[in-house]
């Protein structure tokens, strides 16, 4: 299975002229990572509150597609990015369980 990232969006004041532009803006920059990034995987697309405006969860062949990815959003975007490489919780407890004992 490919890694997984979560990426965090926020668009810039001037990056839209009204509201409705946001769709015209996410079809541009999603025509563009199909195209520089095939492979790419979208699991997850949510807008959130807080610091940021949109976290996407992908999955990528590997890191440099998802900075590549970032990067198609933040020059399309007007946007500041940030990339999190990630695993599902079940892999993480597999892996933790192979750890050796503390103490």
């Amino acid at each position: 299975m490919k890694p997984m990232f979560v990426l965090l969006t926020r668009l810039s004041p001037d990056a839209v002229q009204s509201p409705r532009s946001l769709e015209e803006l996410e079809k541009k920059v999603m025509t563009r990572i199909r195209e520089q990034c095939p492979d790419v995987e979208w699991v997850q697309n949510l807008a959130v509150l807080g610091p940021y405006d949109y976290l996407d969860v992908l999955r990528a062949p590997d890191q440099e597609t998802a900075f590549r990815v970032a990067t198609i959003i933040r020059s399309f975007g007007h946007a500041k990015t940030e990339v999190w490489g990630a695993t599902d919780w079940s892999d993480y407890k597999e892996l933790v369980r192979g750890l050796p004992s503390s103490g």
